[in-house]
């Protein structure tokens, strides 16, 4: 049998007469029986009780004292195992018995199934589990054309979008962890130029997290060329969306993020991650612009327009067009090498950034009522998410790239999966449910437990607006809750009609209102049949919720072209609505949820609008929380409608919807 014998700075030892190397600190030794991986990893399945170990332990020491080559002999049938030797304190892992690392071998079975359907040429996996890497192994071919080659784990990839969170947003992190850049400082603030067009709002924190909204990318139609008129096109870009009003996957966001890094630090993008990311870390096969050496150990893509393979020239065509470098794609490694960055994020930086840095980057960090959940760069819950497969939780993170890379990191169970593939050679193929089959199997296989006090940490991780992120991400993943507007939306928007005639419609809201996919309730009414959305009202912080001063004035909605009018300021006259402006209108829709904001101006908002309404005798229609207002338990989980009229007693209409009267 092997024998397998670890201690601090201990090793596996081949020989026929195993030895015990003593840790430093206090340890407990098992006899265990042999569980190989396919690739000469091992695991353990201990079979002494606490009190055997114990005995085993003390006749070892008085051997140990015996001296010399005969103090094992008796137990060469056995296999000793020191536990607890490298335990984080930071988090303290509970392993099973066994290991099952053998189980890894679903994972053959899963890439080869992909290599026999066309879906991937090839592939490199990789996991890391509790500190050390257990699986690592390459799959069919890193080349169909122009000639065959097989794969090596050594196999440099094309990372594309990996790009962004592996070189850009540990290097927009550590301008921030060194108080040269602040993420709720505007962009334009350290780039004037990017100001253009409204845009003058829009912070770091929003591009961080894809909710600036910005446009997925630059336009390619045109012909262009280099990297300053790619930032000139960024930024004079328009936005698509309200900034933080909503989840849009912008690459254009990371390249002005790529031009922030230069304009702070200095140093041109390739050089600021060289030095002060991959160098630190031990990355020896990881930078923008491989040279001509690793040409026959990367992995090819597609063919360009002029029938030219595409191997060390980056895949991304907007970074092809800057000349290989940029803040979105461009970068190329290894697995091994991205081994070494997940493991030193999961060590808490590895020297690079600091524990809270880490966290700060890897937890919830977008709008509170969003439904896409994004940390800095890195992905956690969105419809980007499949590579995180079916069993690991939430509060896990990672990120995928087009040309079929993904890795996925869970710091409750120090756990790490890296899948590279060049699944766009030679003609373009698909790797998204292929990262997630593999996660899944992966999640199954190993022992992946976590003391309840971590797992309860890491779920109330809820990013810079705790509250309000965490009651929609449980509101969002447990039953289906339904808003007001989700309401409004299954009755065809019959409670806003009347007749054939579209009735004119005014919204107060903020960044609160959006339906359960997320959309904004001003871009659902602005196409919704039967109604013309024609006044927004926005309140206290605007409707964006992101202005802290009373001066707030009109404007206009960017997506929809509606007015938009304040409702508060420095006056009492300043937060009511224009009864000029509701003389125009035939109802009013107020949808602001207002949970853990009782010490704001919306409730007076909204009195205002009952009396403006009362006064001018046009229809007010609320929609709010019914378990907030009545805790009916017929309602529970669901908004109801409210309507508001100058008269009568309340009462309950017949259709589910509670009609609220004489509340002015």
């Amino acid at each position: 049998m092997r024998s397998f014998v670890e201690g601090r700075g201990a090793s596996c030892v081949e020989s026929g007469y195993p030895i015990l190397i003593m840790a430093k600190k206090a340890v407990r030794v098992n006899v265990c029986a042999q569980v190989s991986s396919p690739e000469g990893g091992s695991g353990s399945d201990c079979l002494l009780t606490p009190h055997l170990r114990a005995g085993l332990v003390s006749g070892v020491v008085s051997r140990l004292r015996a001296g010399k080559g005969r103090i094992m002999r008796a137990l060469t049938i056995a296999l000793l195992c020191v536990e607890g030797f490298h335990s984080s304190p930071a988090l303290a892992m509970t392993q099973r018995a066994p290991t099952s690392l053998a189980r890894l071998t679903v994972v053959d079975a899963i890439i080869q199934r992909a290599i026999e359907e066309h879906q991937i040429p090839g592939a490199v996996v990789l996991i890391g589990h509790d500190g050390r890497v257990v699986y690592r192994k390459a799959y069919g071919n890193r080349a169909l054309e122009p000639r065959r080659e097989q794969m090596t784990v050594d196999t440099v990839f094309d990372l594309a979008s990996l790009t962004k969170v592996i070189a850009t947003t540990p290097s927009v992190m550590q301008l921030v962890q060194t108080g040269r850049v602040r993420l709720n400082d505007p962009v334009a603030k350290y780039l004037p130029e990017f100001a253009q067009n409204g845009k003058e709002d829009i912070t770091i924190r929003q591009l961080l997290t894809h909710y600036g909204g910005l446009a997925p990318d630059l336009d390619l139609k045109t012909p262009w060329l280099g990297k300053d008129t790619a930032y000139k096109m960024a930024f004079a870009e328009t936005t698509e969306t309200p900034p933080g009003a909503g989840l849009v996957y912008s690459d254009i966001g990371f390249i002005v993020l790529g031009a922030l890094v230069e304009k702070v630090s200095g140093e041109n993008l390739e050089h600021y991650t060289e030095k002060h990311v991959f160098a630190p870390l031990k990355m020896t096969h990881t930078r923008y612009l491989p040279p001509k050496s690793w040409s026959p150990k990367i992995a090819p893509t597609q063919f360009d327009e002029h029938n030219h393979m595409l191997r060390g020239e980056v895949h991304d065509p907007t970074a092809l067009r800057m000349g290989g470098v940029a803040g979105h794609a461009g970068l190329f490694s290894t697995a091994d090498d991205l081994a070494k960055y997940a493991q030193a994020l999961l060590n808490g930086g590895g020297g690079i950034l600091t524990p809270l840095m880490v966290e700060k980057m890897t937890t919830p960090e977008q709008p509170p009522t969003a439904t896409g959940v994004r940390g800095f760069g890195w992905d956690i819950d969105s419809p980007f998410s499949s590579n995180r497969g079916d069993l690991l939780p939430v509060g896990s993170y990672g990120h995928t790239g087009f040309t079929g890379t993904s890795i996925w990191i869970d710091p409750t169970t120090r756990t790490y999966i890296i899948l590279l593939t060049n699944a766009v050679h030679p003609r373009g193929g698909n790797a998204i449910a292929l990262r997630s089959k593999v996660a899944t199997a992966v999640a199954a296989a190993l022992p992946l437990t976590v003391e309840e006090k971590e797992r309860l940490r890491w779920e109330s991780i809820t990013g810079y607006n705790e509250a309000q992120s965490a009651g929609r991400k449980l509101a969002a993943r447990n039953g289906d809750v339904k808003t007001g507007l989700d309401l409004l939306e299954a009755h065809g928007f019959d409670g806003l009609k009347s007749g054939e005639a579209k009735r004119k419609i005014g919204l107060v809201t903020n960044q609160t209102g959006v339906d359960s996919d997320g959309r904004r309730t001003i871009d659902v009414l602005a196409q919704a049949p039967g109604v013309s959305l024609e006044a927004i009202f926005s309140p206290e912080h605007g409707v964006t919720g992101a202005v802290d001063t009373t001066v707030i004035g009109n404007s206009k909605d960017d997506a929809t072209g509606v007015p938009v009018y304040s409702v508060y300021g420095a006056t009492d006259a300043a937060r009511r609505p224009s009864l000029e402006v509701l003389k125009g209108l035939d109802a009013i829709v107020f949808d602001i949820q207002d949970a853990g904001a009782r010490f704001y101006t919306y409730e007076t908002t909204l009195g205002y609008f009952l009396e403006a309404a009362a006064k001018v005798g046009i229809e007010m229609i609320l929609l709010f929380v019914a378990r907030a207002a009545w805790n009916d338990d017929r309602r529970t989980g669901a908004d109801v409608q409210c309507r508001a009229r100058n008269r009568g007693e309340a009462e309950s209409d017949s259709d589910g919807w509670v009609d609220a009267r004489g509340l002015v």
